[in-house]
């Protein structure tokens, strides 16, 4: 090939490569001289980002640390990239805030309960990918939700997250004014996991709303809190108007997990397993063995299409 050619190639590859860039919406970060990551244990100043993460491309976040070593471990073993038994060091063992894994191209990431514990976390994972300079990256969000209308074990991939008035907007207050931002996920991405869960063909999955609400009593409409000063009718019938607004599962985390990974250009999804039927009851009574299972589920999916996307299939 003539050298323009190949130069020019090379340009378009770098231009694409810098389109599908981390986007940064902080100007201060540039001038300054190190970025001490605190709730990772650590910095631009003490590691070197770029030859530790730099060829990462799939992000998957989740509560439970123990959850996301599971995880690391299973990826590793369906990418031929593990050995049985292997072990997988934390990452962030520097702290106990969070916990991090990294086998290959994959990096699975804990985020605690909540809105807070997870914005955190993406403040932190999304200039850590940035400083790393990685491209072409995505972010899944694996987790479990109480189901509305769905047997326990469906799995839901997220369209919209909505708030506890199924508008799909996530409010932050910033300087003392109230911010709203969008929750939309991608849907193209929405389709490709749908599309790997029928070609795995293991448990019922479907594309539906996520209401994201700020505690797991109340918020959620349980009956079975320290403090319900409502009927179990007016319960029935908020979950009703929900599941007729597109709503198919709660939790606790999608709402600023879409908003910040939309202002960042991040390619992001959520897909959550039901333990239970809310139209049915509030408490988690199946067995340990089978919500050690239906916890699996979300991993099989995600996995699946990590192994996909790779060419491993």
């Amino acid at each position: 090939m003539a050298p323009g050619v190949s130069n020019e190639k090379k340009t378009e590859d770098e231009q694409s490569s810098r389109e599908n860039s981390i986007h940064l919406c902080n100007p201060h970060l540039e001038k300054m001289k190190e970025d001490i990551l605190y709730h990772f244990a650590l910095g631009t100043g003490t590691h070197d980002f770029p030859s530790l993460f730099g060829d990462v491309k799939f992000v998957c976040v989740g509560g439970s640390p123990s959850r996301m070593k599971a995880f690391i471990a299973y990826i590793a073993e369906e990418l031929g990239l593990g050995s049985p038994g292997g072990d997988y060091p934390n990452i962030c063992a520097g702290t106990d805030r969070y916990a991090m894994y990294k086998v290959g191209p994959v990096l699975s990431v804990s985020h605690g309960m909540g809105i807070p514990s997870i914005s955190i976390m993406l403040h932190e994972l999304i200039k850590m990918l940035y400083h790393a300079k990685c491209s072409n990256i995505t972010i899944i969000r694996i987790g479990t939700s109480g189901g509305i209308g769905l047997e326990p074990g469906s799995v839901v991939i997220t369209r919209q997250s909505v708030d506890a008035t199924f508008k799909p907007q996530f409010e932050q207050v910033v300087l003392g004014k109230t911010i709203i931002r969008s929750t939309d996920l991608d849907e193209e991405l929405a389709k490709e996991l749908l599309q790997c869960s029928k070609e795995i063909n293991q448990f019922n999955t479907v594309i539906g709303n996520t209401m994201c609400t700020l505690d797991f009593y109340e918020g959620q409409g349980r009956l079975d809190g320290a403090i319900c000063l409502y009927s179990e009718e007016e319960k029935l019938q908020y979950l009703k108007e929900a599941y007729d607004s597109g709503v198919r599962n709660i939790e606790m985390e999608s709402s600023v997990f879409a908003a910040m990974c939309n202002l960042s250009g991040v390619r992001a999804a959520v897909v959550c397993v039901t333990l239970l039927n809310r139209l049915e009851g509030d408490q988690i009574s199946s067995s340990h063995d089978v919500l050690v299972e239906y916890q699996q589920r979300p991993q099989k999916l995600v996995g699946y299409f990590i192994k996909k996307s790779l060419g491993k299939v």
